[in-house]
């Protein structure tokens, strides 16, 4: 069975745009591109509230740290100093030294309770800075197989109603240039996000390492301070 290739062939294909491959794909494929776009948008908005979250915590954690270390002593620090937008700095020290107090109470501090306080309050910062991350995880894994799946379909229902007698290219043409944009649509979705899924997953760790180093200070001046 030949398949036979003509100027007007390779006309047709070169007048052809992307809105006539969609056009020409089949229903399976439209629902792919459509799954596709909806997407990218959720995971554009995603990547922009993320970005914007974790560069505030950035800039506000900057600015109660050296509030904090202002302090004269760490026992003077009490949430009320402390006004605007709080910062994950504060909630970790606001635990801390609550843990302290509580302790101190008793008579002496203690700083294993302060230390699992903190390692609480980290474990609760950690899980909101990478909150939601997953979904772009499962996208950039999920969308080149969706596009997949959307190229073989139309492919196979393509070559399916192909008369056999004998196949031109303008025959076949309209139905896998639609199939193969389904693959063009995935991984123009999925390239980009996983840029920016690996810029964001290195700010946050970034971030959490930094939150670990400042914990790990806090500790260490609480109980320096304790006797004081």
């Amino acid at each position: 069975m030949g398949m036979n290739i003509d100027n007007t062939d390779w006309i047709f294909l070169a007048e052809s745009s992307v809105l006539d491959y969609f056009i020409d794909s089949n229903f399976a494929g439209k629902v792919v591109i459509f799954v596709l776009a909806v997407m990218n948008c959720y995971a554009v908005s995603l990547m922009c509230a993320k970005y914007s979250q974790l560069k505030k915590a950035v800039i506000n954690n900057a600015r109660d740290e050296k509030r904090i270390n202002e302090l004269p002593s760490i026992f003077n620090y009490d949430d009320a100093l402390f006004s605007g937008e709080g910062s994950p700095y504060l909630l970790i020290c606001s635990r801390a030294m609550e843990a302290a107090r509580r302790t101190k109470a008793t008579g002496e501090v203690k700083i294993n309770y302060v230390e699992n306080a903190i390692r609480r309050a980290l474990a609760e910062v950690g899980d909101l800075y990478e909150a939601k991350m997953y979904w772009l995880a499962t996208i950039v894994s999920g969308a080149p197989f969706l596009g997949l799946l959307g190229t073989v379909w139309g492919v196979m229902e393509a070559f399916g109603t192909m008369e056999s007698g004998g196949a031109t290219i303008e025959h076949l043409a309209p139905g896998v240039s639609g199939a193969l944009l389904t693959t063009v649509a995935a991984l123009c979705v999925a390239i980009p996000i996983v840029f920016a899924y690996n810029g964001l997953l290195g700010m946050a760790r970034s971030g959490m390492t930094k939150m670990e180093n400042f914990a790990s200070n806090l500790a260490d001046r609480i109980e320096l301070e304790k006797d004081s």
